[in-house]
């Protein structure tokens, strides 16, 4: 990817009628100040793909960054229920949010934004850097491998694909192209997990032995259409036939879409993968294994939904066993919260999301700046227009998102097959079950399927 700091300098001035306020075109980091005070004019052309509840929230921390201007939404949803708290969401809803910060912000009314409800049309504008992908799981790989080819930045919400396949393509085309990506883990911009993995980074816990990682079970009925299994007429303004894209045809049923689509194995992992970006991903960062993986993966106690719609499994005890010599566990079962590392002599340290806690023997350790430190992010989304900026490599890449994600893939595939399975983190491929490859990847819909191979094939 052509970096804001390596871009010609090209002056596309877009002029504001009389009380419109103008899209502030990009000027190039190598000539701005030294006072880290960004002009007006000085602004990464932003745009959302996704304005569900994932993406309508990103949106509004990202818009607070001065060094951004957003310039484009796009949903194949206008308007309708199924949102959080069974609440309406859609394109409309984050149009009205953004037009009242910048109208609010500039004390003039905002008439820059793009509306579009096809993805493609948001990868195909020349004048916008950098995107965030807030869709479904089903949804992330085509857009991500179309933007990563088109030059643009990328900050796709986690989980970072459906499929281990996917992943892997994903990774390809951000090293191929050069993009810039952050995948959306923003745990690692927690000081929390910070401060406990520098502990364990610097051996003061000895050697770790288990990471155990605490995820939730269920299937929450957070968009309040459970019972909604009929087929009804689709709302107007759905594209549904876009939303359901390269997964298999359907009939509409309102408990399929809006925030509960994790709860189907077309569009996602359920529980397991939808927290299995987490800490699982924290686990992977800290123990130095984010560019590698397990060598065996193998899943007990485990129970699927009973529902009309809904299979993803509710409980599950997910165990991975790498060759550095500690194992992983992913369960609904934990008995603590968070993410937990146990080391020798009874040694451990637990963070979770605004907190962490430590054994006695670790709580009077004080690090330096000649020990081990992790990558230092406070804030996810400034440390991706960072790197937007800077050409850097954001805190949560591509690569290390697929590694983590792809220990929760492997423990849907145990459970699917009931057999423990032995992985091969080189090649990414089951050594002992043959039909467990058959599931790296998923058929795709046309013209989805022509569509992807063509991306894939090109990287």
């Amino acid at each position: 990817m052509k970096n804001i700091d390596r871009r010609n300098f090209v002056k596309n001035c877009i002029v504001a009628t009389s009380g419109i306020i103008a899209i502030p075109t990009i000027i190039p980091a190598c000539v701005r100040g030294g006072n880290g005070k960004v002009a007006p004019s000085d602004k990464v052309r932003f745009a959302l793909i996704g304005c569900g509840n994932q993406g309508g929230g990103d949106i509004m921390n990202f818009v607070k960054d001065e060094r951004i201007q957003v310039v484009a939404l796009c949903d194949v949803n206008k308007r309708s229920k199924g949102y959080w708290a069974g609440s309406v969401g859609g394109r409309d809803l984050v149009e009205a949010r953004i037009k009242k910060f910048y109208s609010e912000k500039n004390n003039k009314p905002f008439k820059g934004l793009r509306l579009k409800e096809d993805f493609r049309d948001v990868i195909e504008m020349e004048d916008v850097d950098a995107v965030e992908i807030a869709l479904p799981d089903h949804w992330h790989a085509i857009p991500s491998l179309m933007a990563a080819k088109s030059g643009k930045a990328i900050y796709c919400q986690k989980p970072l694909a459906l499929t281990i396949s996917e992943g892997r393509a994903i990774s390809n085309a951000v090293k191929k192209y050069n993009t810039v990506f952050q995948t959306g883990s923003q745990q690692r911009s927690d000081k929390n997990f910070r401060i406990v993995g520098d502990l364990v980074r610097n051996g003061k816990l000895g050697k770790i032995h288990t990471v155990s990682c605490a995820l939730p079970g269920g299937v929450p009925d957070y968009g309040k259409n459970k019972k909604m299994t009929n087929p009804v007429p689709i709302p107007k303004g759905f594209n549904y036939d876009l939303w359901l894209g390269p997964a298999p045809e359907a009939p509409y049923v309102p408990c399929r879409t809006g925030v509960n689509f994790r709860w189907t194995l077309d569009y996602s992992g359920g529980q397991l993968t939808d927290w299995g970006g987490h800490h699982p991903d924290i686990g992977m960062w800290i123990m130095g294994t984010d560019k590698t993986g397990p060598v065996k993966v193998k899943a007990s106690n485990y129970k699927w939904a009973d529902h009309p719609v809904w299979n993803t499994a509710i409980e599950y005890h997910v165990e991975a066993e790498f060759a550095e010599g500690f194992k992983m566990i992913l369960s609904t079962n934990a008995g603590h919260g968070g993410i937990l590392f146990k080391g020798e002599d009874n040694s451990w340290a637990q963070a979770d999301r605004g907190s962490h806690k430590l054994s006695d023997n670790l709580k009077d350790i004080k690090l330096n700046d000649n020990d081990s430190h992790l990558y230092k992010s406070d804030d996810h989304f400034r440390n991706f227009i960072d790197c937007v900026i800077s050409g850097k490599e954001p805190v949560a890449p591509a690569e290390g998102g697929h590694r983590s994600i792809t220990i929760a893939h492997l423990g849907n595939m145990a459970m699917q097959l009931q057999q423990d399975l032995e992985w091969d983190p080189k090649t990414e491929r089951v050594v002992n079950n043959e039909l467990a490859n058959t599931l790296l990847d998923r058929p795709k819909r046309e013209p989805w399927d022509k569509i992807y191979k063509e991306l894939v094939d090109e990287l």
